[in-house]
Order: structure tokens, then C-alpha cells, then sequence
């Protein structure tokens, strides 16, 4: 699976920067103003970041094989 530049970018940074401070940031508000749910919402949301993750982390793996049998030819 080979995604383009273009959403590769985007997921990547949703997954390291956006969907982590998200979890921070309802976790501390949960806290503070007593938000149902503290635990459970940060966990999924991070659950979902760890997806996003693997998958950019399949489609690099992809572009270096193609990479390494392009260099070989």
C-alpha cells in the first residue's frame, strides 16, 4: 500500500502532533470541569493515532522495498 505525498503528510502529522494534544487536551479539561468519560476518550483517541501510525508506518515500508528493488536493477 503506497499512499501519495500529499496524504502521507497530513496523516502524519494527525497521527504525531494533532491526535496526541487532542488527548491531552480533553484529559485535562475531563479533569477540570468533570467531562464524562476521562479515561476512555483519550485512550480511544489515541487508539486511533497508533492506527494512523501502523498504516503511514506499512506505506514507508512499501516506498523503501520499491526503492531498494528500483537501485538493484
Amino acid at each position: 500500500m503506497k499512499l501519495p505525498d500529499k496524504l502521507y503528510n497530513v496523516l502524519k502529522w494527525i497521527c504525531l502532533i494533532a491526535l496526541p494534544a487532542l488527548a491531552v487536551f480533553y484529559f485535562t479539561l475531563a479533569k477540570i470541569w468533570g467531562l464524562p468519560y476521562e479515561a476512555e476518550i483519550p485512550a480511544t483517541i489515541n487508539a486511533v493515532a497508533v492506527l494512523i501510525g501502523a498504516l503511514i508506518g506499512i506505506s514507508q515500508i512499501t516506498i523503501n522495498k520499491e526503492g531498494e528493488i528500483n537501485e538493484t536493477k
